[in-house]
């Protein structure tokens, strides 16, 4: 967690502050920061907005705590932006992460009432606000190319969407 060398350099160090991680991801603390912008990642998002951020299915990839934090804090700073930002594929282009439903297992660790904008290197989907087929349609707007004729006829088919 760090060098002897670090810590020489912030012990007592008025520059510098110290804080537990009950504080600095407490969303009223977060809010507190005019104009903040938090960016978080996810592994797979939902038609809905649902936000996969720890796990595929079963398999877990990293720990969880904090994105919550951070996306709710900031959507309640001044003129804050809550932001989801992915590639829009993964496996080297052969798997869509813009997904009509999370995968079997997938924990949500961002529930689509929290999420404001999720961005991929096609644009940016502004959710908050919106009922589930504009949600659905945005999402597939900022899909690779690839997907989005799948995602369509996948979403028709869906009776909340």
């Amino acid at each position: 967690m760090g060098s002897k060398r670090l810590y020489d350099f912030v012990d007592n160090n008025p520059l510098i502050e110290f804080q537990t991680s009950d504080y600095i991801n407490d969303p009223a603390i977060i809010a507190q920061n005019n104009k903040m912008t938090a960016i978080n990642s996810a592994l797979q998002v939902d038609l809905s907005g649902q936000i996969c951020a720890d796990s595929v299915g079963e398999q877990l990839y990293s720990g969880f705590g904090g994105q919550v934090d951070f996306i709710r804090g900031a959507a309640r700073s001044t003129h804050g932006r809550p932001i989801i930002a992915l590639p829009s594929t993964a496996k080297n282009g052969s798997v869509s992460r813009l997904v009509t439903h999370l995968s079997r297992g997938s924990g949500v660790v961002t529930s689509r009432g929290d999420v404001h904008y999720v961005v991929t290197e096609y644009g940016i989907a502004d959710l908050w606000g919106k009922d589930l087929k504009a949600r659905a349609k945005a999402l597939i707007s900022i899909a690779h190319p690839d997907f989005r004729e799948t995602l369509e006829k996948e979403a028709a088919g869906v009776p909340w969407l």
